[in-house]
């Protein structure tokens, strides 16, 4: 039988739309059989819907038909399952709909301030050694070569961080005893990216912690579920410090005042107050609320900044190209 790691992500806009639909059907009242029947998504992913309509009717958990065909992953899963047990799952549905909403809203942010950029380094390939071309200094060969070697190389590159991303990625949680992670050590060292990172992987771990207690999972199985999401290992292995020092008697307050990469500060005062008032999920939500904001105006800067340096990046290539060509230096030869 196919298992969840068989299969590729989806992508964020999918992941709202399903979650979306699920929260949606689930406050109507409908079952899960009869929510996944109204199920439409896009591309292949629908052949997953189909896969997990067809545990549902031999009588499996909506869990389990998730993971199973693809649909949800590790988390996911075990949160879904969880909020099953314990109730409605309308809430965490909705908590996951809003989460890949924002996440699927900041990608499209990006790539639509990326693409006049794009546009103006692809016309920048032409202009660039044309002036050469109609003065004759090259071929029309050499002047293919000069349009499509850049663009080439700019392939391999992007296809080269595409590949590691996606290597270091899927490498990121398989060995935990491996060590420090160098590419972690330098992550975090990076002046302002640095210190954004810590706090969005501590809030990972936040976020993924007050979903779990709210659907009814208990702390001591909870801190380590979480744990599991936390993508540097560095910070992993720190938050990894909680659950002994959690069977040793101590509170979540206590237990998170001793970490290095503890992201906010207020983060104690808040799982303080709810361990007093029994409202923990409810407070970790509070921080997590503030720090998503937080979060995504950061990469809204960086995506507003990041065109603005390529725009001026491809102007003095532009301007390099079109001085090295020579093309406004009167000719030697006809002036003698």
């Amino acid at each position: 039988m196919n298992t969840k790691k068989n299969f590729s992500d989806l992508n964020y806009a999918t992941k709202a739309m399903l979650f979306t639909h699920l929260a949606a059907m689930e406050q109507a009242g409908l079952p899960a059989d009869k929510s996944f029947a109204s199920l439409r998504l896009q591309g292949k992913a629908q052949q997953r819907v189909e896969a997990a309509r067809k545990i549902l009717a031999r009588g499996r958990g909506i869990s389990q038909a998730g993971k199973v065909s693809g649909l949800f992953n590790q988390l996911e899963t075990h949160i879904i399952h969880a909020a099953t047990q314990s109730g409605s799952p309308a809430i965490t549905y909705k908590r996951f709909a809003d989460h890949y909403t924002e996440k699927d809203r900041l990608q499209s942010l990006v790539r639509a301030r990326m693409k006049m950029p794009m546009l103006m380094f692809l016309l920048s390939l032409f202009i660039a050694p044309l002036s050469a071309l109609v003065t004759g200094s090259i071929s029309t060969a050499a002047y293919l070569w000069r349009v499509a070697a850049p663009l080439i190389a700019v392939i391999l590159i992007w296809q080269g961080i595409v590949f590691l991303r996606g290597y270091y990625r899927s490498n990121a949680f398989r060995d935990r005893n491996s060590g420090e992670n160098p590419i972690d050590s330098i992550a975090l060292k990076l002046p302002i990216f640095g210190s954004m990172n810590v706090r969005s992987n501590a809030n990972q771990f936040y976020e993924s912690l007050g979903l779990m207690l709210q659907a009814g999972l208990p702390m001591f199985e909870a801190v380590p579920l979480a744990n599991q999401t936390v993508q540097n290992s560095l910070i992993r292995e720190e938050f990894s410090k909680i659950l002994p020092q959690l069977h040793e008697g101590k509170t979540l307050s206590q237990s998170l005042e001793k970490l290095r990469f503890l992201g906010q500060w207020h983060i104690v005062e808040l799982v303080r107050t709810g361990e007093s008032s029994g409202t923990i999920p409810e407070m970790l939500w509070r921080y997590c609320t503030i720090e998503n904001e937080a979060i995504s105006n950061f990469q809204e800067q960086v995506a507003a900044w990041v065109p603005r340096i390529l725009y001026g990046m491809v102007a003095m290539w532009m301007a390099y190209s079109i001085f090295k060509s020579n093309a406004f230096m009167p000719n030697i030869t006809e002036v003698l």
